[in-house]
């Protein structure tokens, strides 16, 4: 699978670079340096680079936007039919990647690995090519269950294991595990969202209009919050300082926003609301 051709003529050719956290995109040296060594490796084989793509994700999942955009390119564009990438496990998350890129039948060039694969490979080196895609996808599986476990040790030991929910917001605490504290904008209008809404007075719907423009908004782009996500945060027993995590009980060591008398009080009146809803239906 040794890469020793040079194109004799500038051929069509698109690059795919991939970094597998926002930590890596902020670092500033993985993409770039990815796109230093193939846009080099291009240059001297004589391909010309027509086409850039590029992914950050955090997730295992397939569906990558640029991975779909470069997917979708090479199918539009019949004259184009190689990919340079710099290693297997920067290319493939799972085996479906895999299968539509051989569907595609292009010859992709691993430039860290010193390897060209297509499908007039020697079946040698097909067999060694899938072996290391199916490494790159236990790499992404292991990753993926330390990251499980990881986040249910946080929850055993009450510290509240995902992003922050409205109200609140990630801090780096002690002994740098990450947690919660309340958020200093927000957290007020979730108080008096409990509050306004244990009176019994507000129907959901009236409760979402009454707080619109009132400040309690996303926190990027500032739209008011939809019923759903009133509702939400309204049964969200996290807020009276216990929560639940992959089907277990546990008591938070965050501040809790609400009394656990209050968050009762509401589900009350939720549940009367609810019934009430039903009847006149």
């Amino acid at each position: 699978m040794k890469s020793n051709r040079k194109v004799s003529r500038a051929i069509q050719a698109v690059l795919y670079v991939r970094v597998s956290s926002k930590g890596q995109e902020k670092q500033g040296f993985s993409i770039p340096a990815q796109l230093r060594l193939l846009r080099q490796y291009g240059q001297t084989q004589g391909f010309e680079i027509v086409k850039e793509f590029r992914d950050v994700e955090t997730a295992k999942q397939s569906g990558r936007v640029g991975f779909a955009k470069m997917v979708d390119f090479l199918i539009n564009n019949s004259n184009c039919k190689y990919l340079l990438v710099e290693k297997t496990d920067r290319l493939y998350r799972n085996f479906k990647d895999y299968v539509c890129l051989e569907d595609i039948d292009i010859e992709i060039h691993l430039v860290k690995e010193g390897a060209v694969v297509s499908s007039h490979s020697k079946s040698a080196d097909k067999f060694i090519h899938g072996i290391k895609v199916l490494m790159a996808k236990n790499y992404v599986d292991n990753l993926s269950e330390e990251t499980r476990k990881g986040m249910t040790e946080k929850a055993e030991q009450g510290i509240w294991p995902s992003v922050a929910p409205m109200g609140y917001r990630n801090i780096l605490g002690k002994a740098g595990k990450r947690t919660i504290k309340p958020d200093r904008r927000l957290a007020p209008f979730v108080i008096r969202l409990f509050k306004t809404y244990s009176s019994g007075d507000y129907s959901l719907n009236e409760i979402t209009e009454k707080f619109k423009g009132k400040g309690l908004a996303f926190r990027k782009s500032n739209k008011p919050l939809p019923r759903s996500t009133v509702h939400k945060i309204l049964t969200n027993k996290m807020y009276s300082g216990t929560f639940q995590w992959k089907g277990q009980h546990y008591e938070g060591k965050y501040q809790p926003l609400i009394s656990m008398k209050l968050w009762d009080k509401v589900q009350r009146v939720l549940k009367r609301n609810s019934a009430a809803k039903g009847r006149k239906s």
